[in-house]
């Protein structure tokens, strides 16, 4: 396993991947800002209205599909020429490969909710002008969106591992992260795996969307998480996945 998430992470050095971790959320940082400047006499709490518009373009319309270029990504090598051949007989187990993957995925969403945070930190510094630093509950609410992408992580490399096309998993996650909105708005976000990262990022909302409702949350991650964690397990030691 070990062996198989270090091999993973060789191939990011010097990745196009990159260039949309450090592009893609600037966007939304940037879209976010301009709507926070411009409703000023509606958004009076400061940084946390700049969070609320922040996470209404990213959390809803960037977050999932750049979770998706990551994982079609990852899965790129393996659709080349006969490869599906070689890793299928490689000396590991079939889910230690896809688990590297996940781990590597997770590490790189990881650092993009970082850099979320930065780009939020700065903008509303450097641009809308707030005074002091963001409330704490910031922080916590970033983490929490990692934590909620990990079914999205998980299910989102099964698509891009039975899907030799780079571009259908991320139009997927697109749909599927414009569907969690619409469970969100109806209260069914627990139900939707792509609605647990809006609901965690605690999208366009001041007050904490989960207040005494962690738990929920926190089971309905497990559950989506150790369902597709099944269905993958299933796809490579049934199926062999694509392979020729």
């Amino acid at each position: 396993m070990l062996r198989c998430i270090r091999a993973e992470n060789r191939k990011l050095r010097g990745a196009v991947l990159w260039l949309a971790f450090l592009i893609v959320p600037i966007f939304p940082a940037v879209m976010g800002t301009f709507n926070y400047l411009n409703n000023l006499g509606l958004l009076q709490s400061e940084w946390y209205s700049l969070w609320t518009q922040h996470t209404l373009f990213y959390a809803t319309f960037f977050y999932a599909p750049l979770i998706g270029v990551y994982c079609s990504y990852l899965w790129r090598l393996e659709h080349m020429g006969h490869n599906w051949n070689l890793i299928m007989t490689a000396p590991v187990r079939p889910f230690a490969l896809y688990f590297a993957k996940f781990a590597v995925a997770c590490k790189v969403t990881l650092l993009t909710q970082a850099w979320v945070f930065v780009l939020y930190l700065a903008l509303g510094k450097l641009v809308a002008g707030l005074p002091g630093l963001p409330p704490p509950e910031i922080l916590w609410w970033c983490l929490r969106g990692t934590l909620g992408a990990l079914p999205v992580i998980a299910l989102q490399l099964i698509f891009s591992m039975v899907m030799r096309s780079f571009a259908a998993p991320v139009l997927i996650a697109l749909g599927g992260s414009v569907l969690g909105l619409l469970t969100n708005t109806m209260d069914l976000g627990l139900f939707w795996p792509y609605a647990l990262m809006i609901v965690g990022m605690n999208s366009n909302q001041s007050d904490d969307m989960l207040a005494g409702g962690m738990a929920g949350f926190a089971v309905s991650t497990a559950l989506f998480l150790a369902v597709f964690f099944l269905l993958a397990q299933q796809l490579l030691t049934k199926r062999d996945v694509k392979a020729e």
